[in-house]
């Protein structure tokens, strides 16, 4: 694609830097903008979108952020090599139930394996660093927090122990939603006390199973929590979802444009 390429106007209302970047995008995908080649400056993309500068920008650092560019000092934005198109949630709307549940879904086959592993191969400090977390979730919980933060770092623990760089990797790259859909659950299971009490109980049982190098009880203890957190949601009074569950669930993931 050469900075003569006329593009649409982005359409008002909606995201521009994300209409911006997700043109853009698709043309370095689809082989029209090549690698190593320069992308128009910043002025032709503002007359070119019809957008401001910021906006531009803002889509240039997203591209970067995807690998997709590279910024040269003096020189200017040269595509990089696309590689695998990454996991994309982004068209999955957010601010339901169901979408949450979903969300909780991928969660149990991920925690699934993620304890089972952790079980196969923990060490002593794994185990150790596993207590704090969980003890660290417990304190939150006692000093009126929902924990969701520190529920995160104790899965992550978890993740650590298993030893697979490559499954922890995958983790992070889904914290961004993971941890929205733990918002979620945990804002709800800290309205009921047998909810918060059911939860405690069943981390320690994760725990127990991976400290007793037990995998089949470690991956049937995540799995069973994570089912229990979805029904723990579908039991939630009609309040919780009207008065907190949707604000929650509605920066899981943004609905990009088509």
């Amino acid at each position: 694609m050469s900075e003569t390429k006329t593009f649409n106007a982005v359409k008002p209302g909606l995201r521009l830097a994300e209409q911006v970047a997700g043109a853009l995008e698709a043309e370095i995908r689809a082989g029209r903008l090549a690698e190593g080649s320069k992308l128009p400056t910043e002025a032709a993309l503002v007359q070119q979108f019809q957008v401001s500068r910021t906006v531009v920008r803002e889509a240039i650092s997203r591209l970067k952020s995807l690998g997709l560019v590279d910024a040269r000092q003096g020189s200017g934005v040269y595509v990089r090599s696309p590689g695998i198109a990454p996991l994309d949630f982004e068209g999955v709307p957010a601010a339901s139930l169901e979408a949450v549940l979903q969300i909780v879904d991928v969660r149990r086959a991920l925690e699934a394996e993620v304890a089972e592993l952790a079980a196969q191969h923990r060490n002593a400090a794994d185990v150790r660093a596993i207590r704090a977390a969980l003890q660290a979730l417990a304190d939150a919980v006692a000093a009126g927090r929902d924990g969701s933060d520190e529920d995160v770092r104790f899965h992550r623990a978890i993740a650590q122990a298993s030893g697979n760089p490559f499954l922890i990797r995958t983790l992070d790259y889904l914290a961004r939603f993971l941890r929205g859909a733990t918002r979620v659950t945990r804002a709800n299971e800290a309205r009921r006390a047998d909810f918060s009490e059911a939860v405690k109980q069943e981390h320690q049982q994760i725990v127990e199973a991976i400290a007793a190098g037990d995998a089949a009880a470690a991956r049937a203890a995540a799995a069973q929590h994570m089912k229990n957190a979805q029904q723990r949601l579908r039991q939630a009074d009609p309040g919780f979802w009207a008065q907190d569950g949707q604000r929650l669930a509605r920066p899981l993931v943004a609905q990009r444009p088509k």
